[in-house]
């Protein structure tokens, strides 16, 4: 066996090696404003001036006001023990430079973020602040307001992008550089990890939520409709991923505003996917306002809850039937593509809605009658998509569809 001799020397080089190891820039609001100046992005005259809040989100969020009002979003990624980031901002950014090498595409830069810099090695992303602009889940919340107005903006948006991209192969090609496809597989990871109950669920999920697990398998038709649906997944144009209400934004006066009442941000999970997932994503969103203000109590059946729910779903049956019907007009190739598209999407709609369940699970650690509530709407989604229409867009909306499709068949 060798003898190891250990003496001021090695130590000294042992010591060299440790700090020649890559130290990460955790970015704080001590220095903050100093990391803008060096990036000009403020001049340094300005750094003691600037106003700096913490926002609460999963990523480290700074919103600095400079001297002239101007409001800048400063995010950084979180950092795993060993001081690695996802690298999510990655896909932020490659929205921009995707515009930026097509100027084809130039047209829809007002409804995108505005993302100032990128810091690939510290995972930093400088983005202005849209101070005049607020969430749809803050807005449909506080207001109540669920105006055809906004659907449409969304709709027509969706559309654009989805068509504009739609069997590009250059496109195609710009997305798949560095790209594993991860979130076209969305849906055959959710089967693997439903089907196969590993032991070490016991450990992370609270008990309410093993009712989930038990209650999924029981239902044998939702496994083969989930599997079903991984295999129907169609790769074809640019899609966003997390299309949620938080990740649109719509100006404050949407009302008054004729252009770019809306802009869709977070565009971390970003991919060359599935335009059906998207859709669906949306909906289920939608679907949720109803399905988070139900009446719950041991004395209601689930019908009646669903019939009490504070936010009813006939209230938002118009903008979801808006939304679908503007996007349908404005991409209507994607029926002859797909005749069964608007299926998909209800089949979407309905693992979106299981994926929320999930989140539920995961940051709230329950899962009681909203979440049973959730899941009996998306089986009766990825099931039966056909009849679910009429409950998603009532039966005006369902109408004018039906139409819709039967004239672009």
């Amino acid at each position: 066996m060798q003898k190891i001799v250990i003496n001021s020397s090695n130590l000294l080089n042992a010591k060299s090696d440790i700090f020649q190891l890559p130290m990460t820039f955790l970015l704080n609001s001590q220095n903050v404003c100093d990391y803008l100046a060096r990036h000009n992005l403020c001049s340094p005259s300005e750094t003691n001036q600037i106003d700096i809040e913490l926002k609460s989100a999963k990523n480290f969020n700074l919103l600095l006001t400079l001297p002239n009002h101007q409001k800048l979003l400063v995010k950084q990624e979180r950092h795993n023990h060993e001081g690695k980031a996802s690298g999510e901002f990655l896909s932020e950014w490659r929205i921009q430079e995707f515009v930026q090498k097509f100027p084809e595409l130039n047209h829809l830069r007002p409804s995108l973020p505005e993302i100032l810099h990128y810091d690939a090695e510290n995972s930093i992303l400088v983005a202005r602040y849209l101070d005049d602009y607020q969430d749809l889940i803050e807005f449909y919340t506080k207001e109540k307001i669920f105006d055809s107005k906004i659907a449409a903006a969304i709709g027509n948006f969706l559309a654009n992008i989805h068509r504009h991209t739609f069997n590009h192969q250059e496109y195609q090609a710009f997305f798949s550089v560095g790209s594993d496809d991860s979130y076209t597989e969305q849906v055959r990871r959710m089967v693997q990890y439903l089907e196969i109950i590993e032991p070490e669920i016991f450990g992370l999920v609270p008990a309410d939520g093993l009712k989930f697990f038990a209650l999924y398998q029981r239902f044998d038709s939702l496994g083969t409709a989930l599997k079903d649906l991984s295999n129907a997944v169609i790769p074809c144009c640019l899609t966003h991923n997390d299309l949620k209400l938080n990740n649109i934004l719509a100006h404050q006066n949407w009302q008054q505003s004729t252009n770019n009442i809306i802009r869709i941000i977070d565009w971390e999970r970003s991919a060359w996917g599935d335009p059906a997932f998207d859709l669906g994503t949306l909906i289920s969103s939608y679907v949720q306002l109803w399905l988070g203000s139900l009446v719950i109590s041991k004395s209601l059946s689930l019908e009646e809850s669903l019939s009490l729910a504070m936010t009813p779903l006939e209230k938002l049956q118009p903008s979801i039937a808006t939304l679908t019907q503007v996007y349908l007009q404005t991409f209507p190739e994607i029926l002859k593509h797909r005749p069964d598209f608007l299926l998909r999407v209800m089949q979407f709609t309905g693992f979106a809605l299981i994926q929320g369940i999930q989140a539920m699970i995961q940051y709230q650690k329950s899962f009681g009658n909203t979440g049973i509530a959730m899941l009996q709407v998306a089986k009766s989604l990825l099931c039966r998509p056909e009849q679910s229409i009429p409950t998603i867009f009532g039966a005006i909306g369902t109408s004018e569809l039906i139409q819709q499709t039967a004239l672009t068949a």
